[in-house]
């Protein structure tokens, strides 16, 4: 059980950093090889905060296109395909109508967004109504180290809420790969 609900309006906390702080002083009790500094390295911090972070967001993708292949009825051309990518802990693309879009973790502390189409053209997805397609770079989603390793994902700056994120790219996944 990773989430826990306490105090009377229900907030829900991880646990999961606890269970694997015991798990680790029992393989610290039968190994004898003592390590008392994880918790205090942020490259072993980021690692685990960019696999969580990606884990949530293929979670998420994976309902949404879930619900738009079983409204859209699953007709040809319209269904869309969630791929992990090989050779990767945990990457992920969504296909449909040679249409890619790629989330690739370049770093601990960076994952990459973007499209591909015709295996070979990349762009990233608008970010407003007044820009226009085919900026060819790729969207990075930093992290940030904050007090007592606090880690949050920030996008130019500012900190991302990964239910909004995933709408926004999905919304524009299905408009452009739409025949």
């Amino acid at each position: 059980m990773d989430i826990v609900k306490y105090n009377k309006d229900n907030k829900e906390v991880s646990t999961k950093w606890i269970e694997n702080l015991a798990l680790e002083e029992i393989n610290m009790e039968e190994s004898g090889v003592v390590s008392f500094n994880d918790h205090l390295n942020p490259a072993y911090l980021l690692e685990e905060s960019s696999i969580n972070f990606m884990n949530e967001l293929r979670d998420l993708f994976e309902i949404f296109v879930h619900q738009f292949n079983e409204f859209r009825g699953g007709t040809p051309g319209s269904v869309i395909k969630i791929f992990k990518i090989a050779n990767t802990v945990n990457d992920f693309m969504l296909y449909r109508n040679s249409l890619r879009l790629i989330f690739a973790r370049r770093a601990d502390d960076l994952i990459s967004i973007g499209f591909l189409a015709n295996g070979k053209d990349v762009f990233s997805a608008r970010l407003s109504d007044s820009q226009g397609y085919g900026e060819t770079t790729v969207h990075e989603i930093r992290a940030h180290i904050g007090p007592f390793n606090q880690i949050s994902w920030k996008f130019s700056n500012e900190p991302v809420e990964i239910e909004a994120l995933a709408r926004h790219y999905l919304a524009e996944f299905i408009k452009l790969s739409a025949r």
